[in-house]
């Protein structure tokens, strides 16, 4: 493998400033959300989520964000998964987005719980019939022995559901309920701007700056 040790960017597209910034970490998530959709960044919802069994082995993966409110950061999958069974043993996690195009990170942590059951299928009904197919072929997370295997369950799921396969008990949402929300601009010679919100129990947020 080739030296990558002198790989490097120098960032210099923005700052993040204590007295520019809401008092909420939610408005300044809903802006630069925004920011990253208007610079035309490919799946600009796409985050790092972070988990870690009950042994604290540490476990990260893509996964898509689906909603966003006061109430937390929303994403679906299905619950017997290597996630799901992670989130059941521990309900701590992390979420990261990433979007180098405007030298941005956002670092989430806060407890995880499953969405109610109508929210579920309420986002469930909104998948293509491909996807909502899938949910039910894919035993997510568990080896099988070759790719006709899983295309052979599609085939069985489309005959016996056709074009309404219903919410599958196994497959639903979770939510984020945070307690910590970092914002990182990058600057340049790594002096990065880190903005860190957090919350205690509910109460109102609280800011403080973080050395790069």
């Amino acid at each position: 493998m080739k030296d990558i040790s002198n790989i490097r960017e120098d960032y210099k597209r923005g700052s993040l400033e204590e007295d520019e910034i809401p008092a909420s970490p939610f408005t300044l998530f809903e802006e630069w959300f925004l920011d990253a959709e208007s610079a035309d960044i490919k799946d600009f919802n796409a985050m790092t989520l972070a988990t870690a069994d009950n042994n604290g082995q540490p476990n990260a993966r893509i996964v898509l964000l689906k909603n966003v409110s006061e109430g937390g950061f929303t994403f679906f999958t299905n619950y017997s998964s290597k996630k799901g069974e992670e989130l059941l043993e521990n309900d701590k996690a992390c979420l990261v987005f990433f979007w180098s195009k405007l030298e941005r990170q956002i670092r989430i942590r806060g407890t995880v719980k499953k969405v109610s059951q109508q929210e579920s299928e309420e986002y469930y009904q909104k998948r293509p019939v491909g996807s909502r197919l899938g949910a039910w072929a894919s035993e997510q997370s568990k080896a099988i022995p070759n790719r006709e295997y899983l295309e052979k369950r599609v085939e069985e799921y489309t005959e016996k559901y056709g074009e309404t396969p219903p919410l599958p008990e196994f497959w639903g949402g979770y939510r984020l309920i945070p307690h910590e929300i970092e914002f990182w601009q990058g600057r340049s010679s790594r002096l990065h701007d880190r903005i860190l919100y957090t919350s205690d129990n509910n109460k109102a947020w609280k800011t403080s700056r973080l050395s790069p």
